[in-house]
């Protein structure tokens, strides 16, 4: 049913692309390429523009986007959910670090390229500092919101046990967080997709983001199109991916 319904969705979506480009050829929509157009492009072993599903620098610059997003989100991970964690569970960190935090947390991924540029040599560290910058904030705060929602119960009941730091940490801390780090993850996710495709049209040489850039700049709507559905689709697998391994480390949750 939830397949179906989703599949629905999807065709009202291009229904509705179609009706407003190629039927009703709305003014708004007059430069924008119908869906049959940006599909025989996709699909096309020759296609005009030099990009298709049939053209290994289309899946180069996939490869480049997903490396790049993937690594800034695996460093968000890493770094984000253990100082959420320290963030919440004690009040001393929490005291310092949040009003930071708070203040580094407004600005925009794309105001940090240019230190980005100037810090880190070469092409690839600017683009995945920025991308990071995005993921990271989103996967403190929401790991620091899971602490702060465990019932303080649970850590005098551990306490009374004669639980150690360490164990009231793996057995009450991580766990009662672990819903709102997951969610946070998503979240964060999806804001590395975002904040990867500023990047890469700003310090990129390749990836989608320098694609769709590219396009743009040769007036080529069909690869802007076929670009921008292609990160539609890598964000959604990967957020995706993201509930699968979500609900594999809670499945106690469904009990």
């Amino acid at each position: 049913m939830r397949g179906s319904l989703a599949l629905l969705g999807f065709t009202a979506a291009l229904v509705v692309w179609h009706l407003t480009t190629a039927v009703l050829r709305l003014p708004l929509f007059e430069k924008i390429t119908p869906p049959l157009t940006v599909f025989r492009e996709w699909f096309n072993r020759a296609p005009a523009f030099g990009l298709s599903l049939f053209t290994p620098v289309y899946y180069e610059h996939i490869a480049y986007s997903v490396y790049r997003a993937y690594t800034a989100f695996l460093l968000a991970v890493l770094l984000g959910v253990p100082i959420g964690l320290l963030m919440g569970w004690r009040q001393r960190v929490y005291r310092y670090t949040f009003p930071l935090l708070e203040m580094l947390r407004p600005i925009p991924p794309l105001a940090w390229v240019p230190l980005a540029i100037l810090m880190l040599p070469g092409i690839e560290p600017p683009v995945i500092y920025v991308t990071f910058i995005a993921a990271f904030f989103a996967t403190v705060l929401n790991t620091l919101l899971g602490v702060l929602t465990i019932d303080r119960s649970y850590f005098r009941a551990a306490e009374c046990l004669g639980f150690s730091p360490r164990n009231v940490l793996l057995h009450v801390v991580v766990p009662g967080a672990l819903p709102f780090i997951f969610t946070g993850l998503q979240i964060a996710m999806g804001l590395s997709w975002f904040a990867l495709v500023a990047g890469e049209m700003i310090a990129g040489r390749r990836g989608l983001g320098y694609m769709i850039f590219d396009a743009y700049n040769m007036a080529q709507i069909p690869t802007i199109i076929m670009g921008m559905l292609t990160l539609g689709l890598l964000g959604y697998l990967s957020s995706a991916l993201v509930r699968r391994l979500g609900r594999a480390l809670m499945a106690w949750r469904s009990l």
